[in-house]
């Protein structure tokens, strides 16, 4: 009995880390963990063991998520990739980051922005997948995806000149 609620544990506390990926604060992820668990054990019997049970879980928990996303606010649109916008990279190889400051970080892109970063980034969608998913043009879901890396680098710069004056 106790092996299999450390698993239940495991589970919750991989729903939650999706759930604060996706959401702009801790209790907005309180709100998705919660409405993932209400669909997960609603759907249970929807499972057919094809594909990992933690892939399953994690389709929830992220689709949970952008339908809180689309309820709240539409998606806005913002003009497509051309050819001559840069492609930023971000290199965190050489710094020492706290996972939870990238977090928060993460947390404080615009919405936009945030769900593509999530989906592309984190979660390996492709931006045909992400297109489909929240019902934009590919370009724009490599715009956003862009313009995410490019806010997040500017944090980063601003988060290294800081420490680098203290």
């Amino acid at each position: 009995m106790a092996a299999q609620s450390e698993i239940y544990k495991l589970y919750a506390d991989m729903l939650f880390g999706i759930s604060l990926k996706y959401s702009e604060n801790y209790q907005d992820a309180e709100d998705t963990l919660q409405d993932s668990f209400l669909t997960i054990f609603d759907k249970i019997k929807q499972y057919n063991n094809k594909g990992s049970f933690e892939g399953w879980l994690k389709k929830i928990a992220i689709n949970t998520a952008l339908q809180k996303y689309r309820k709240k606010r539409p998606l806005q649109l913002i003009k497509e990739v051309t050819d001559t916008e840069e492609i930023v990279e971000i290199d965190l190889e050489d710094k020492n980051l706290d996972i939870d400051f990238l977090l928060n970080l993460i947390q404080k892109l615009p919405n936009k922005y945030r769900l593509v970063f999530n989906l592309y980034v984190l979660d390996n969608y492709s931006h045909k997948e992400i297109s489909k998913m929240l019902n934009i043009s590919e370009g724009t879901s490599k715009s956003n995806l862009s313009r995410a890396r490019k806010n997040l680098k500017n944090e980063l710069e601003i988060h290294q000149q800081r420490e680098q004056n203290t």
